[in-house]
């Protein structure tokens, strides 16, 4: 094995050993189905080992791991729509349907983290993954360069999101009209 290929092994698993968990969350964000997502970490974790041989360290490994994972979920999860008529929903839309009498049938049962989960898995794929880059600790500038989105951009995204989901938990628990009726 030459040194190269060595490298990339021992950056893949060093990675694997420190992300593997923040890898298999996203993969949930972005699939529901346990068998799918099983197929997607696994597409996550190779396109990663094959991306090590490009890493010039332009940005951080951090931000690589990231990138790589959320394009390969994009991937996966415009590969899916085209299966599938339920199209995706916008920050704008999801404001008037995230109502709970919409979204709490599907997740009654549900703690609010698969509740979180299943809202997230609702978004287009650019606020999925601003979504889940947040929730996984990263800053609205660590967020934009993964994104390509300006830092102001995501940061504006993050507090309309935010709003979303405190107002969707909250009329969760009351059962509370969005409209206040």
């Amino acid at each position: 094995m030459d040194a190269g290929r060595a490298a990339q092994d021992e950056r893949y698993h060093r990675c694997r050993t420190e992300y593997g968990p923040a890898l298999e969350r996203l993969a949930r964000a972005y699939e529901a189905d346990r068998d799918l997502r099983g197929d997607l970490v696994q597409e996550i974790h190779l396109a990663l080992w094959r991306s090590f041989s490009l890493f010039d360290g332009a940005c951080s490994e951090r931000t690589w791991i990231y990138r790589v994972a959320h394009n390969v979920g994009a991937s996966h999860i415009l590969k899916r729509r085209r299966l599938r008529t339920q199209a995706f929903d916008g920050l704008e839309t999801l404001e008037h349907v995230a109502a709970p009498d919409d979204l709490q049938r599907d997740a009654e049962s549900r703690s609010d983290m698969e509740r979180l989960t299943a809202l997230i898995r609702r978004l287009k794929p650019v606020d999925r993954q601003v979504a889940t880059l947040y929730l996984e600790g990263l800053s609205a500038a660590e967020i934009g360069e993964i994104t390509g989105l300006s830092p102001g951009h995501v940061a504006t995204r993050l507090h309309r999101l935010k709003t979303l989901l405190s107002t969707y938990f909250h009329q969760g628990e009351t059962h509370a009209d969005p409209k206040g009726r």
